[in-house]
């Protein structure tokens, strides 16, 4: 998937066609969004090529969660647009690599501040979202997929993107999609980490990766470009 730089490509899944209509008449308004894709069945969600999807969580009566981390795991860009705010489903699809999540109630701005967000793979966090990071009484540590924690242990092990890319038998620009939702991920829960060194403190803080680790390898590999 190409990387977006100017204009970027969206899909929207919906099972609702009134909704999709809705929502493509507020991208409209954003003249670097062009809508590629669009669909209302899990079919259509795991075939949508965009740079973002826009995907709501129930489609025709069933949650979507597995079908939305396997496309996040993947490397799509996914904003979840959906009427349930449940907390524990707020958290589940942030937790799944989800880029964000918008209430349909939260309406066109918010929206468009995700998707453009989503686009840059940077942060937004919309109030529905904000409301269940700020009640969640668990550690501030982000679920990081098993391709993030592994593209970043071996990122830290002084590895170049490359490198990771070709252990990983993944392309470079699904590397730097890894280490970037991530950073997405450690930001939606105030612990921003825009640096690698701050990635890894990041890391070392949360149990991922111990000093030592580090250390050993840095003195076995060569530098990373």
């Amino acid at each position: 998937m190409a990387r977006p730089r100017t204009a970027f490509d969206v899909g929207i899944i919906d099972d609702h066609p009134v909704v999709i209509d809705g929502v493509r008449a507020w991208l409209a308004e954003e003249p670097r969004v062009r809508v590629r894709h669009t669909g209302e069945t899990i079919t259509d969600l795991r075939s949508g090529a965009a740079d973002v999807l826009i995907v709501d969580l129930n489609l025709n009566g069933r949650l979507v969660l597995p079908d939305i981390g396997a496309l996040a795991a993947a490397g799509q860009r996914i904003v979840v647009f959906s009427q349930f705010t449940d907390e524990s489903l707020v958290m589940d699809v942030l937790d799944m690599g989800a880029s964000g999540f918008v209430a349909k109630s939260e309406g066109q701005a918010h929206l468009l501040h995700a998707v453009r967000a989503a686009a840059a793979d940077r942060p937004y966090v919309p109030p529905t979202t904000a409301g269940v990071l700020v009640s969640d009484r668990s550690p501030a540590r982000p679920q990081l997929s098993p391709q993030e924690r592994t593209s970043l242990l071996w990122w830290f092990q002084s590895m170049s993107k490359a490198s990771v890319a070709r252990r990983m038998g993944v392309s470079v620009h699904t590397v730097d999609m890894y280490i970037k939702r991530a950073r997405v991920k450690y930001a939606q829960v105030g612990r921003a980490a825009p640096t690698k060194a701050d990635m890894l403190a990041r890391a070392i803080e949360d149990g991922l990766v111990t000093p030592g680790e580090v250390a050993n390898s840095v003195r076995r590999t060569p530098p990373s470009t």
